[in-house]
């Protein structure tokens, strides 16, 4: 009986440290987007057809390797990802590590202007934790450092192991975002197409 006790205090220890963490999480998440939004130019319409249509406008050689950063308290943005859906608007790290996914999404693959970019997000509930309650048809936004809007649609939701690696990063998808299931054993992965107006 000892034991079972002491199990679920255990169990209720873990439990509300997460809820602290996530808390945490969340707050600096948003307070970063908010300040990440601030130094994002504001562009106008005909100046993001311009990067959707012809991103060689944009620069010499390729585009992904010169899109621009934006550093917070040591930690470099490449935009934000906003998910209507599920109410959340939140930085994209440049690179991703555990300790900067918690805080909030990662580049894990990829590039906005070639096509092909793979954003990695914890399953706190306020950041990537609801990718499993999207459906076909709903709106993924991506605004980059330099201010071009990028507008994507959902067209498909699966699991995939958490060693499938190649499975992840194949396809020919515009935008995925994942994360983890409860357990972390699988991985929510939403896979998106770029509208026909970006």
């Amino acid at each position: 009986m000892l034991c079972g006790v002491l199990l679920l205090a255990g169990a209720a220890g873990i439990t509300g440290y997460n809820i602290i963490e996530e808390k945490k999480a969340d707050q600096a998440a948003a307070q970063t987007a908010e300040a990440l939004a601030a130094l994002i130019p504001d562009r106008t319409a005909a100046d993001n057809s311009e990067v959707q249509t012809d991103a060689g406008n944009l620069t010499e050689e390729n585009p992904a390797e010169t899109t621009q950063t934006i550093t917070l308290d040591g930690k470099a943005y490449i935009g934000l990802i906003s998910i209507p859906a599920i109410g959340i608007t939140l930085p994209v790290n440049s690179t991703w590590n555990y300790t900067l996914l918690m805080q909030a999404p990662c580049c894990y693959q990829g590039s906005v202007r070639d096509n092909d970019l793979i954003i990695a997000g914890h399953n706190f509930n306020r950041h990537f934790g609801l990718l499993k309650t999207l459906k076909s048809g709903d709106e993924v936004t991506f605004t980059d450092t330099d201010g071009y809007v990028y507008h994507y649609t959902v067209t498909e939701i699966d699991t995939l192991d958490g060693y499938d690696v190649d499975g992840m990063t194949s396809g020919d998808w515009d935008l995925t975002l994942f994360t983890c299931t409860i357990g972390g054993v699988n991985r929510v992965t939403v896979r998106c197409r770029k509208t026909a107006d970006a």
